[in-house]
């Protein structure tokens, strides 16, 4: 029997052989097989568990392959409920169709091309038309399921769509990728096993529809992050740069405990040397978010603009802090420290190890033979930190170089011979680098695991940044064995930047109002801290009656009178974070556990921890495009850091350790390129030294308390 078009039957084309078990024998080639669905996809090609039928007429395959396909994207279209919501853009809502699909079956509207939504009749020759286009545009003319049977091409669900979208607005990757064959091929072997041809998101539709749909959801998002700025206050983090163009650039996030938005980007270099001017563009931030809600501006530099607005901002404005971003300020510790003669002989030395090791094929090799693979050079995405940490290493291996500089290899090697091959050997045979680098590390490794630890912190540190400052201190005393002639010139350098950049008023405020610090036995209310205290609340209450209500209500707080002699208890101090506890145990006190909550809700470091990349913004503050342009790539931008943020909230970051040793790095070669620090988040400040941790020679001894962040 012929297979007619549009009807067919899959028991004229196969004998049941065996009733029992359902098998099933081809009338074309005579093969049997388990069942008559099993016989469709063999007459229809549908490779997987049975192998196609190559006798069976082509029109009989055809059809078969046709009813299959239009199974698969009936269940596909089950995915995409979501089209018929009249409220989505440019949509037009259709069923798969095939060939074969009869037409009284199915009622197929489409929202009308000016995206109105009003909905028409679909055009009998449009409807059609379907079966002869794997794909339709979107845009003006919607967002389809459609299939070409011929082809095999299937068009994707609507989430889908959008998950590879949002892989190009989060990544900042090339809109024109989607033409590249290896992309689609890619998508196609990963959705498909290659036997479909999946139709993803074209360039239009990534700047179309689905654009528009993720502007809504980023801005739902930031809506309820925005909400939440009454109760827990929010700092604003200011991430200004220099570009190529030599252009003074800036962009201005929102950081609070429920997440971190992107608001805007600024190019500032018409005005630079205009502290008036500046002023006013922060105002105009700091009112958008309502000046009520702000408790600290955070810079990210010393320098520039940003250090002359810093100088006249707390005078300018009386309700806000201006602070500097903790990780920026501990780097300059360590390189004040690093400057300090001792050091950077030391440091100087080991770069010369680094640089003859790395800088020749054949001692790098035997040198990985000898650490078993190991490297010396610890590659940081905090730059920095690179230079201590790539010493630890050095130390840690001292051994292993030492039988290195002594094996036959190296000296039947041709660079034993040679001058600065002599030089690294008499510097392994120096005991006094040996003790150099120790001592070297005794006064830096605990700068490193501290920039290191707040740039990973994923929790508020106001109120430990006081405390942590003080235990970096003690941490680098106790490593000298208090000898005070040794570390006291690390301790002026650290004091240098403290008192002078990074200490502020709401700092103390933090320390004292931490009830894990205050409450403990070693807690040192000076009048440093005390003066931290007044100052906050002066200048983030405005109200006369709260403040005399707060000043009452701290004697209760400081004697640990009424719900707060439960919460002093250690336990309750310690199990929960500061703003939690006064959530928990302050309802007694409403104006002390508003002011308490939101001070302690706030984080000290600024934008460069969340490492966003800076190149859309640029391309943003470019001029030259028409205004539709100009809208797009604004929407593009908001979207772009807001996504990237959005993941760095919910806790998918990388380690602060980067996966390859940079080749022009200047521990490897002469005169390497700046490289930008980045600061990636952890999760706990916690001065023990832990990781890579020096034995015997090593001068990591000391281990800091412990206090839940």
């Amino acid at each position: 029997m012929v297979a007619s078009e549009g009807i067919i039957n899959v028991h004229d084309h196969g004998t049941v052989v065996d009733k029992k078990k359902v098998r099933v024998q081809c009338k074309y080639c005579g093969k049997v097989v388990s069942g008559f669905f099993r016989l469709k996809c063999h007459l229809g090609g549908i490779r997987g568990d049975v192998t196609p039928c190559e006798n069976a007429p082509q029109n009989v395959k055809e059809l078969f392959r046709n009813k299959l396909l239009e199974r698969k994207i009936e269940s596909l279209s089950k995915e995409v409920d979501e089209l018929n919501n009249p409220n989505l853009p440019c949509k037009r809502n259709c069923r798969p169709n095939l060939n074969s699909v009869k037409h009284n079956k199915h009622e197929t509207t489409q929202t009308a091309g000016s995206c109105d939504g009003r909905h028409v009749d679909m055009d009998p020759a449009l409807e059609d038309s379907l079966t002869d286009s794997a794909s339709l545009p979107y845009g003006n003319t919607g967002s389809p399921t459609a299939i070409n049977c011929k082809e095999g091409k299937v068009s994707l669900s609507r989430k889908a769509q959008k998950c590879i979208a949002r892989f190009f607005y989060e990544t900042g990757v090339d809109f024109g990728t989607v033409n590249s064959p290896s992309f689609k091929a890619m998508i196609n072997a990963t959705l498909g096993n290659g036997q479909m041809v999946y139709n993803i998101p074209s360039c239009q539709e990534l700047k179309g529809w689905i654009l528009k749909d993720e502007v809504r959801d980023i801005q739902e998002y930031v809506k309820k992050i925005r909400h939440s700025w009454a109760s827990t206050g929010c700092s604003i983090l200011l991430d200004g740069w220099i570009d190529e163009k030599g252009r003074h650039l800036v962009n201005f996030l929102v950081d609070c405990p429920q997440g971190i938005v992107y608001l805007r980007s600024s190019d500032v270099t018409s005005f630079i040397d205009n502290v008036d001017m500046l002023q006013l563009l922060l105002d105009g931030v700091i009112e958008e978010i309502g000046i009520e809600n702000v408790i600290q501006v955070v810079a990210c530099s010393l320098t520039g603009w940003m250090g002359a607005v810093g100088k006249k901002f707390m005078d300018r404005c009386e309700r806000v802090f201006w602070t500097v971003s903790a990780s920026h300020c501990i780097e300059l510790m360590l390189e004040k420290i690093e400057m300090i003669e001792s050091i950077r002989g030391i440091l100087a030395k080991a770069k010369s190890l680094t640089k003859f090791i790395y800088g020749h094929e054949t001692v790098l090799n035997l040198l990985k033979k000898h650490t078993l693979g190991r490297d010396l050079i610890q590659p940081s995405k905090i730059r920095s930190a690179m230079p201590i940490r790539t010493l630890e290493n050095i130390v840690s291996e001292k051994l292993q170089l030492k039988n290195m500089f002594a094996s036959p290899e190296w000296n039947t090697s041709v660079w034993a011979s040679r001058t600065e091959g002599k030089r690294v050997t008499d510097l392994m045979e120096d005991n006094s680098f040996w003790t150099g680098a120790g001592f070297a590390l005794k006064a830096t490794l605990p700068v490193v695991h501290v920039l290191c630890l707040i740039s990973q912190a994923d929790k508020p540190q106001v109120g430990y940044i006081y405390e942590t400052m003080d235990q970096l201190k003690e941490t680098i005393k106790e490593e000298f064995r208090g000898k005070k002639s040794q570390y006291m010139p690390f301790w002026k350098a650290i004091d240098e930047i403290w008192d002078n950049f990074l200490h502020s008023p709401i700092h103390g405020a933090g320390y004292y109002l931490n009830p894990s610090l205050f409450y403990s036995s070693d807690f040192l209310g000076d009048a440093e801290v005390a003066f931290g205290l007044l100052c906050s609340t002066v200048r983030l209450v405005q109200d006369q009656r709260s403040q005399d209500l707060i000043s009452r209500q701290l004697e209760d707080y400081r004697h640990a009178r009424g719900s707060f002699e439960e919460g002093s208890a250690i336990n309750q101090r310690t199990s929960d974070p500061p703003a939690l506890w006064w959530s928990h145990y302050g309802t007694e006190y409403p104006e002390l556990q508003r002011f308490a909550f939101r001070i302690l809700s706030q984080n000290c470091d600024g934008a460069s921890r969340y490492g966003l990349k800076r190149s859309l913004a640029e391309k943003l503050l470019t001029t030259g495009r028409n205004p539709i342009e100009q809208q797009g790539l604004s929407e593009l931008t908001f979207v772009h850091y807001n996504l990237q943020l959005q993941q760095f909230q919910s806790g998918k970051k990388c380690d602060i350790v980067a996966e390859e040793i940079d080749p022009m790095d200047d521990w490897i070669v002469d005169e390497a390129p700046e490289i930008v620090s980045r600061n990636v988040p952890s999760s706990r400040i916690n001065l023990g030294f832990t990781e890579g941790a020096i034995n015997g020679d090593g001068p990591s001894r000391f281990q800091a308390k412990k206090e839940p962040l």
